[in-house]
């Protein structure tokens, strides 16, 4: 099986930055995007940004221009720098990895981190 950790969540002010990470350990490799998604309380989980296994990157509108993911093939690991936070990007963090074409949607992927929380203070 494929094991996903998250780090890196934390409190922040409006206009800050945090960088998430993702270790994956078990069966993934470079064939599998990995993604982040986000879940805010009361509210559906959200697609946010994906790495393909040959480095396209795919962002929500709402975090494009702000949020950049990268992948580090060596480390085994995903990651998320997230600048110039607002408020409404508070919510759970999750990582998650899938060898599918498709980008979007939380079925096109087939295991998930436990989820890493952010919180930007206005």
């Amino acid at each position: 099986q494929v094991q996903l950790v998250e780090s890196g969540g934390g409190l922040v002010q409006a206009g800050g930055s945090l960088r998430l990470s993702c270790a994956a350990s078990g069966r993934t490799g470079s064939s599998f995007k990995m993604g982040w998604f986000r879940q805010a309380p009361g509210k559906e989980r959200e697609f946010v940004s994906v790495i393909t296994w040959n480095g396209g990157t795919l962002y929500a509108d709402s975090v494009k221009g702000r949020f950049t993911i990268s992948r580090d093939y060596a480390k085994n690991t995903v990651s998320l720098q997230m600048n110039n936070l607002k408020p409404e990007d508070t919510a759970v963090y999750y990582c998650a990895v899938g060898r599918g074409i498709s980008l979007r949607g939380q079925k096109d992927y087939d295991y998930w981190g436990q989820g890493t929380q952010v919180t930007v203070s206005s």
